[in-house]
């Protein structure tokens, strides 16, 4: 029999070494190695157990040659909810593990029951799911199901059990025999073979490939919960969200309504996918078209404010971009950007600094998306640089214009990727003109529209449209 062993895992990337390190040799940083205590069969005797005793076929590692393989896709599961069937790529796939990660608050555990309360209902009897809670009683989940779906006090295909031990989960799983799990958090479960309290590094590391050995074999999908530390990152080594299939992640402000669902590593489709909340009383609504909540209608003969028409994962939808620009109060100018990446504001400054000739050097410059969220499309450039300046000499811009376009270091305007739909995005919304870049003019060249479309190479001629 193996003997147990002790190891050092980088809690930054994940790196193993047989002894401690200073800098990690894999991502250069200082002082993240971590001494874990690796047991040679943690979890694999009671998983084995547990998945044998589902009632789903054991699936076995055996030598297969490419061409035996069949080519069509997995049966996936219908979550019931088409943003997060959209991000995970179709909905869950048997025998996968899903990590679904956010801020404390967030509504993680929200989204979680909501949607397996709903899966329940819609399924019937025809399948089992088992709800593990480490951190909440079992009263306060009966009071929140409540509220989210009243109906649900009567599903008898929904097991909920509170439960820190995996030994004593995966016990469970035996009589429960469950279709589907959720694990919330994997931080709160502990397994006796590690000693060290829950939510260390060895803990999360031996518990997540338990359960990913469980996944594996009895093909039953796994969903677990994790936190994010104070660096923004999934607590517990990075070796967590490598042991996953797939790695989503919530996120927004919670003094805002919205709230992102974004893939951050998926093995079964894009991670371009995003879906998008609305977070309400009796739980999360699914946004369809969130242009229409992100616009605001008052914002008529306001200075600082662009339309923009962004694209994130497939979805097109346009979005409000706010600046203000003022004199620098205390000498030293402020650079401000939320829901935006500050070092390519500071960029776009320098372009209008030097390629266009407004002096911002002396004043403070504050951007804002408004609806809290955080977008990366390069497309909002121009809005951003239209906000400023719109702000800086105090001129509105008119309504019934957008614009989308990446600027370039030497002032130009560069093409945008899927630049039809965001077209007929700001057409179906009722914008009368949109500033494209000329490159993407090839696009339309024998298309018929009822939006006019202005093309410009610069940003000079773009400013030039918008303020004459």
């Amino acid at each position: 029999m193996a003997k147990d062993r002790t190891a050092y895992v980088c809690s930054n990337c994940g790196q193993e070494s047989p002894k401690w390190i200073g800098k990690c040799p894999a991502c250069g940083q200082w002082n993240t190695f971590k001494e874990i205590k690796i047991s040679a069969d943690t979890g694999r005797k009671a998983a084995a157990n547990a998945a044998a005793s589902t009632g789903h076929e054991l699936r076995t590692s055996r030598p297969v040659r490419l061409r035996e393989i069949k080519g069509s896709d997995d049966r996936r599961i219908s979550t019931g909810d088409e943003e997060l069937n959209r991000v995970l790529g179709g909905g869950l796939v048997p025998g996968s593990i899903v990590l679904l990660g956010g801020e404390p608050g967030i509504g993680k555990s929200t989204l979680s029951l909501q949607t397996m309360l709903n899966l329940c209902a819609a399924a019937g009897s025809t399948m089992t799911i088992l709800y593990v809670s480490g951190e909440e009683s079992a009263h306060q989940l009966k009071m929140r199901a409540e509220r989210l779906n009243p109906a649900s006090v009567e599903l008898d295909n929904f097991v909920i059990l509170c439960e820190n031990s995996l030994e004593s989960i995966f016990q469970q799983i035996k009589e429960v025999k469950p279709d589907l799990v959720v694990i919330d958090s994997i931080q709160t479960i502990a397994t006796e073979e590690v000693e060290s309290s829950a939510g260390s590094i060895a803990q999360v590391r031996e518990c997540a490939s338990s359960l990913l050995r469980f996944a594996k074999t009895s093909g039953v999908p796994v969903i677990l919960i994790g936190h994010i530390t104070k660096e923004g990152t999934l607590a517990g080594p990075k070796i967590l969200e490598h042991i996953v299939d797939t790695v989503i992640q919530f996120e927004g402000d919670q003094h805002y309504m919205y709230r992102i669902l974004r893939s951050m590593k998926n093995r079964f489709g894009s991670t371009s996918e995003l879906g998008i909340y609305e977070m309400r009383q009796d739980g999360l609504r699914q946004v369809s078209n969130p242009s229409e909540l992100l616009l605001t209608s008052d914002h008529e003969g306001l200075s600082g404010i662009a339309i923009s028409a962004a694209i994130e994962g497939v979805r097109p939808f346009l979005m409000e971009t706010q600046a203000l620009v003022s004199s620098a109060a205390y000498g030293t100018p402020q650079r401000s950007a939320t829901g935006f990446d500050q070092r390519r504001l500071n960029m776009l400054l320098a372009v209008l600094e030097k390629r266009v000739g407004f002096k911002l050097m002396q004043k403070d410059v504050f951007i804002n998306i408004a609806g809290g969220l955080r977008v990366t499309d390069m497309a909002m450039d121009l809005s951003i640089i239209a906000a400023i300046l719109s702000s800086n000499v105090d001129t509105p811009i008119e309504s019934g214009w957008c614009m989308c376009g990446e600027v370039g270091l030497s002032g130009e305007v560069r093409p945008v990727a899927r630049i039809e739909q965001r077209v007929q995005e700001a057409e179906k919304l009722g914008f009368q003109h949109i500033i494209i870049p000329r490159y993407n003019m090839r696009s339309f060249a024998h298309k018929k529209l009822g939006i006019e479309l202005h093309p410009v190479r610069k940003v000079e001629e773009a400013l030039r449209t918008l303020f004459g």
